[in-house]
């Protein structure tokens, strides 16, 4: 199956340079550039990508509002969108997730490592870089007022026991592999309850399901997690 890929960055140089990275691919190929947010959002219904490639920072439309477009449009519920970006902030990892992004990446990432990315997002699956990742995890730590939603906890409270377990090891972006080991449980166990996990919360991936774990956390709940 060859994945559709639409790049959107304001940069011409840089979207010729990731073509030129993605198409060395056998199974991946570029079916359209854009320059801004509205032109990515048009050209995702237009070409029928699978995975947008979203720069946050572009002129009118930025990536952010552009992926909660694609995001909230039922005809494209099979799109990913992988946000790429020189600025690995943890606001602009918690916005990007929020709108609907099922990966973050800096744009320093290798070649190879973009490919890899783009068939995980392709597949369902979340991606966040160890940088981002770290940055989430801080933010939300150290500033827990910024996290409340109003029924979030209440959400969460659905899930059994192994499925909460599991969730918070999602939420520290660990695989399904790495949580299996952790776990002692098969890989596939893992994949079971996290697939169980956005089903009750009504998620339509796991990036989705590390911005709920978080939006759920309370001043105690992470002061007694670090103890």
């Amino acid at each position: 199956m060859t994945i559709r890929v639409l790049i959107a960055d304001d940069q011409a140089l840089i979207r010729a340079g990731f073509r030129v990275l993605i198409e060395s691919a056998p199974d991946v190929v570029v079916v359209g550039e854009a320059s801004d947010g509205e032109e990515a959002v048009a050209l995702t219904r237009s070409e029928r990508a699978d995975v947008v490639l979203m720069d946050i920072r572009m002129p009118g439309l930025d990536g952010l509002e552009a992926t909660r477009r694609i995001a909230a449009d039922e005809d494209l519920a099979g799109v990913r969108v992988l946000i790429l970006t020189t600025f690995e902030l943890d606001e602009y990892v918690y916005l990007a997730l929020r709108a609907g992004a099922s990966g973050f990446l800096g744009k320093s990432v290798d070649p190879d490592d973009l490919v890899a990315a783009i068939r995980l997002v392709a597949a369902g699956e979340s991606l966040l870089s160890p940088a981002a990742t770290r940055s989430l995890i801080g933010s939300f730590l150290a500033q827990p007022s910024r996290v409340a939603t109003a029924g979030a906890p209440a959400r969460l409270g659905q899930l059994t026991e192994r499925e909460l377990e599991i969730v918070a090891l999602v939420a520290e972006g660990l695989t399904n592999d790495d949580i299996a080991e952790r776990l002692v449980i098969s890989a596939l166990t893992v994949k079971t309850h996290v697939n169980r996990a956005m089903a009750k919360l009504d998620l339509r991936d796991r990036a989705q399901l590390v911005v709920a774990a978080y939006q759920s956390a309370s001043p105690r709940s992470s002061s007694s997690s670090s103890t």
